[in-house]
């Protein structure tokens, strides 16, 4: 246990020493995403507001969809759509982040598990545009500014500590199993659908819901939703706050684990 702390101690420290480094590579990966493009970074934005602007006009003015929570569908939709784009764009960009900085891997004395979190942090840059966005839509609504809506501040760092621990899993993973990227992709398209982003928990009867709460994407989804629409603060959420943490615990640690007894093979494979 000690051991595993002053590990942990370790890699914030190279963490804090290699901010500049981190936080350079995480930009210029986002530029280098859409390199050749006409619009460059710009399409990072473009693609998930075609997505909004298409179901807004195909469920809210197309087939009418009535309000949900009281509150008009594309409201309801976007606070949970928003962090699930972040999520997947996470998830899917890390898995091949080894082999885009094998020259890092390779040759230069560098904290590689770091790498990873440049793709988190380069889609968290996109991310605080979107929440940004979300508080535009609601004001453009004609809805007053709360302080409650800063609280989707919080569930973005939430996101961001359980994406680290997977993005570790994917990208070392990837390395020897080049097809696991593909999985991944396809886990993702069966969470969306497990994750109440279309669906309101209330439309579910109480035993399957007890089984779509073990999905972690569950507590971040409504607390975005808390934040906007119910009011809810994440203090009143109890022990589903105790349950989220553990599980990110969790998986951080198993993805700090499998990173470390792969890594040793990285620059074998790559």
């Amino acid at each position: 246990m000690i051991r595993k702390l002053q590990e942990f101690f370790y890699f914030l420290r190279d963490f804090y020493i290699n901010r500049v480094l981190i936080l350079k590579l995480s930009r210029n990966d986002l530029k280098a995403r859409y390199a050749g493009n006409f619009f460059g970074v710009i399409w990072a934005f473009i693609q998930p507001l075609v997505t909004i602007l298409v179901f807004w006009f195909v469920f809210q003015v197309g087939f009418k969809n009535p309000p949900i929570e009281n509150i008009e569908f594309i409201l309801w939709f976007i606070p949970a759509y928003i962090p699930w784009v972040y999520f997947s764009d996470s998830v899917l960009s890390s898995a091949n982040c080894l082999y885009e900085y094998s020259y890092l891997v390779k040759k230069i004395r560098f904290r590689t598990s770091l790498l990873p979190i440049v793709k988190v942090i380069s889609a968290s840059c996109i991310h605080l545009f979107f929440i940004i966005f979300i508080w535009l839509m609601y004001l453009i609504y004609g809805y007053p500014f709360r302080l409650l809506w800063l609280q989707c501040i919080y569930y973005s760092f939430a996101l961001f500590c359980l994406e680290i621990g997977i993005s570790w899993i994917v990208s070392s993973v990837s390395v020897f199993f080049k097809d696991f990227s593909q999985i991944v992709n396809i886990m993702l398209q069966i969470g969306f659908w497990l994750t109440p982003i279309f669906w309101a928990p209330d439309q579910i009867n109480n035993h399957a819901m007890t089984v779509l709460k073990i999905n972690p994407l569950y507590y971040i989804t409504q607390g975005y939703r808390d934040s906007f629409i119910t009011g809810i603060g994440f203090w009143q959420r109890g022990y589903i706050n105790l349950y989220y943490w553990f599980v990110t615990a969790i998986i951080f640690v198993v993805g700090a684990l499998i990173y470390k007894r792969l890594r040793p093979h990285f620059s074998d494979v790559l």
